[in-house]
């Protein structure tokens, strides 16, 4: 097959969340199993492109090769050349509606510049969604894409592209699909809500997740129209990429270990705990949260807990940035546990890997997470993680493997750590579920298995076919 991807983010190139890390590794294991793919992103003014630059094919288009995947990048200077994807400190940019029907009708003509007729067009977020919109409206007559079908894939539904009224005709579509049927949404331009209705197929990034954002509670407004096109809807759990996440050749942990050499934890906490400043002692437990610090990941909850269960012989290390309301009281609760708790406010790569390596437990509580990559990373680690149970946290861990909570509470949030804390100190009982964690695979080339036969199914079914 033929697969073109959409996305305003891929890794290395340009990242600010997961939806970076599903783009950069599912295109690569969609060309290991004989598909041909190229990915479309914009060329942001801080494209990271490893060892040389891009080569200039165009004017306004530059590609570079990475696992099989050609990934072009859509120059225009007035639209991309500036220091964020999205918007600065002072919030987003006001011609972000410009910017991404830019994207999605240049990427459009490069498609048919390039001579590629994509079986599958693949669109990632609210960014790209304008694409399958113009397949089924500006597009529909256009023969190059006669047999081109359009997937959509949410990976936050929380982000929808929503713009006033009157950016409606920059996305030069008839004034009719301004409509409840079309992307209306409450007086407003909704861009995700476009390619909710005019994709192909649906997919989101775990199957609980899929089902969550059918509800009021997840569906952002949305649910009425997942709900209609639930047939149409699937989750897809995302991969981890094994070449980076482990443990047993991590260049950037202090001591190399897997399942069967799990002992090798114990140089990595005691290297942690001196880095850290952390009192040195292998048997407190360590907990560890590496997160963006906002309310949607728990961190809340875990504030109120940390001088109680410092005092109990705790210790925490947290590694983020974010809000700095947060950030604040972190720094009130490490300044008042010296030795206990560990507060780093910063992106900080490396030590995240070490952070995963030397902890015992890994703390998520968010109260959604559509997939979340942090706790197939503690598994791997063999670092247990303590979730709540929403999204890819509900897909990925169990009491098998970890420890769920029941609702979201800073009571509950203390009750499932002092059960895994009680358990810790069972050494052998305490392994084994580390070991059963390490043993789980979350691997992109299953991610993209599934993707292929969805793609398959789509294409038998003929429902994109255009006159």
């Amino acid at each position: 097959m033929k697969i073109a991807f959409f996305t305003p983010e891929a890794v290395p190139y340009a990242k600010t969340g997961g939806l970076a890390d599903v783009a950069g590794a599912l295109a690569p294991a969609l060309c290991e199993a004989g598909n041909e793919v190229i990915v479309l992103l914009p060329a942001y003014g801080k494209l990271n492109v490893p060892g040389r630059r891009a080569e200039r094919i165009m004017p306004d288009v530059s590609f570079h090769r990475q696992g099989g995947a050609v990934f072009y990048f859509l120059h225009d200077d007035g639209y991309f050349l500036r220091d964020g994807f999205y918007g600065s400190s002072t919030g987003d940019y006001p011609d972000n509606l410009e910017r991404f029907v830019f994207f999605c009708r240049r990427g459009l003509r490069l498609l048919e510049q390039l001579g590629f007729r994509a079986d599958i067009l693949h669109c990632h977020d609210w960014q790209s969604s304008l694409a399958p919109v113009y397949l089924k409206s500006a597009q529909i007559r256009n023969p190059f894409f006669r047999s081109t079908a359009s997937v959509l894939t949410i990976h936050n539904l929380a982000y929808q592209g929503i713009f006033p009224a009157e950016d409606f005709p920059f996305t030069g579509l008839p004034e009719e699909m301004f409509s409840v049927d079309g992307l209306e949404f409450y007086g407003k331009v909704n861009l995700l809500k476009g390619g909710l209705i005019f994709s192909d197929s649906l997919t989101t990034v775990s199957p609980t997740y899929s089902r969550q954002i059918q509800g009021r509670e997840f569906g952002c407004g949305l649910e009425g129209l997942l709900n209609k096109r639930s047939a149409d809807l699937r989750g897809i759990l995302n991969g981890l990429d094994y070449s980076v996440w482990d443990p047993s050749s991590d260049p950037l942990i202090i001591v190399n270990y897997d399942a069967g050499r799990l002992e090798g934890k114990a140089g990595n906490k005691k290297a942690l705990q001196k880095e850290c400043g952390l009192r040195e002692d292998p048997r407190a437990p360590l907990l560890a949260v590496v997160s963006r610090l906002a309310e949607q990941k728990g961190v809340d909850l875990i504030v109120p807990l940390l001088p109680e269960l410092a005092a109990e012989g705790m210790q925490f290390v947290i590694l983020g940035t974010g809000d700095e309301k947060y950030q604040t009281l972190l720094r009130k609760a490490a300044a008042g546990s010296p030795g206990a708790v560990s507060l780093h406010l910063k992106f900080d790569e490396a030590l995240a890997h070490r952070i995963y390596a030397g902890s015992d437990i890994f703390l998520m509580p968010s109260r959604y997470e559509p997939c979340g990559l942090s706790q197939m990373i503690s598994l791997r680690y063999g670092t247990v993680p303590v979730v709540s149970s929403t999204g890819g946290l509900a897909d990925t861990v169990s009491g098998d493997n970890g420890f769920v909570m029941n609702g979201i509470s800073a009571g509950e949030l203390s009750v499932k750590i002092k059960e895994a804390v009680r358990l810790y100190a069972d050494a052998g009982r305490w392994r084994r579920l580390a070991e059963r964690g390490m043993e789980k695979r979350f691997s992109w080339q299953a991610s993209a298995g599934e993707y292929i036969s969805l793609y398959e199914k789509i294409l038998r079914s003929g429902v994109h076919s255009r006159a």
